[in-house]
């Protein structure tokens, strides 16, 4: 069946499903229209965004639950006082003859309001078996608009924060408490080296996060990211910022310096792999400006919502520098951050 059939026949079920109550309430997508930051029903990287737009007449929906991208939805509907939204992804399986089938299951979200700029729904998971549903429950809040572009050449800055002192990792700690650190302080450079050793259990590396927590501020570091190695920097613990080995590569938002699926850089600015890179990044409230190399590839853009693995999807508190060590091979150095000062 092809994954659109395969959509309407869900669909259809789906509505059977609804209260008649429900349906004969006035449809309009209003209510939902915008975007929302989601804290998803999980212990952990229970951060999520959704925006729900009508153009030409469509109601269209993008998405980002917990990691990964922010995605396109298959279908968004309004039935009812409910918002209907469907995801899906291809896979592949294999049959028991040693042959492989392509599959494309679907996952859905039923969402509604729940008071004034907030709201709270259900995702449906079924299982790869095909027996059985995961629900989980999520909620919402309105996010809103980015406000004003700050005026950078007029910020104050404070006093220089040296984030890593080149001897200890004193200053830092793992985010997932249980799991295994990679994390080295090296002759004045802080080494991530999340091994894998073949025929092995797989090792759950951790990720590092500074123990203080920064609001609006300019960070400068060093990074060499190896051949075909992958990390990231987190503004807040939210934002990601590309650390990947993307030389020579067509424009991308997952490149060096991107935003992570977010904001595409202006111009591929990075190095080979194994040199050292320069970073110059600037967040001040949800506008966001990075250097690469000494060439500006994102210069002041708002930033809709968080990017996948977000310690939370709360986008106005302060939160830390956080730095992805769970992918690959890393060196960063010279780590200084100067807190933006209000006049």
């Amino acid at each position: 069946m092809k994954s659109k059939n395969l959509i309407a026949a869900f669909l259809l079920v789906t509505l059977n499903m609804l209260p008649f109550s429900s349906m004969a309430q006035e449809e309009t997508p209003e209510p939902f229209l915008g975007m929302w930051a989601l804290t998803l029903d999980f212990d952990n990287n229970s951060a999520g965004w959704l925006e729900v737009r009508q153009e030409n007449g469509y109601l269209d929906a993008h998405m980002l639950w917990r990691w990964g991208s922010v995605e396109p939805v298959e279908f968004a509907m309004v039935a009812g006082d409910m918002l209907m939204l469907v995801r899906g992804n291809d896979i592949t399986r294999k049959k028991a003859d040693g042959s492989t089938r392509k599959l494309h299951p679907v996952y859905w979200f039923e969402i509604s309001k729940a008071g004034d700029d907030r709201i709270e729904g259900l995702a449906n998971f079924p299982n790869k078996d095909g027996i059985g549903v995961q629900a989980v429950s999520f909620s919402g809040k309105r996010i809103p608009p980015e406000g004003e572009v700050p005026k950078l050449k007029k910020s104050m800055f404070g006093d220089p924060v040296e984030l890593f002192n080149g001897r200890d990792l004193d200053n830092w700690e793992l985010v997932e408490k249980n799991a295994v650190s990679g994390w080295k302080a090296i002759d004045g450079v802080m080494v991530n080296n999340p091994e894998q050793k073949k025929g092995e259990p797989h090792i759950q590396y951790g990720n590092l996060r500074t123990r203080d927590s920064f609001e609006d501020f300019n960070l400068k570091l060093e990074v060499n990211v190896p051949e075909g190695s992958n990390s990231g920097v987190y503004l807040r613990g939210i934002y990601e910022v590309q650390v990947m080995d993307s030389y020579g590569k067509e424009l991308d938002p997952h490149n060096m310096g991107a935003l992570y699926s977010r904001i595409t850089p202006s111009e591929a600015a990075e190095k080979p792999a194994g040199e050292w890179q320069k970073m110059d990044i600037t967040l001040y409230k949800r506008y966001i400006t990075v250097k690469l190399n000494g060439k500006t590839i994102i210069d002041n853009q708002p930033v809709k919502g968080v990017t996948g693995g977000a310690l939370t999807s709360d986008q106005f508190s302060p939160g830390p520098i956080l730095l992805q060590g769970d992918h690959g091979k890393v060196s960063y150095r010279n780590m200084v951050l100067r807190p933006i000062v209000e006049k």
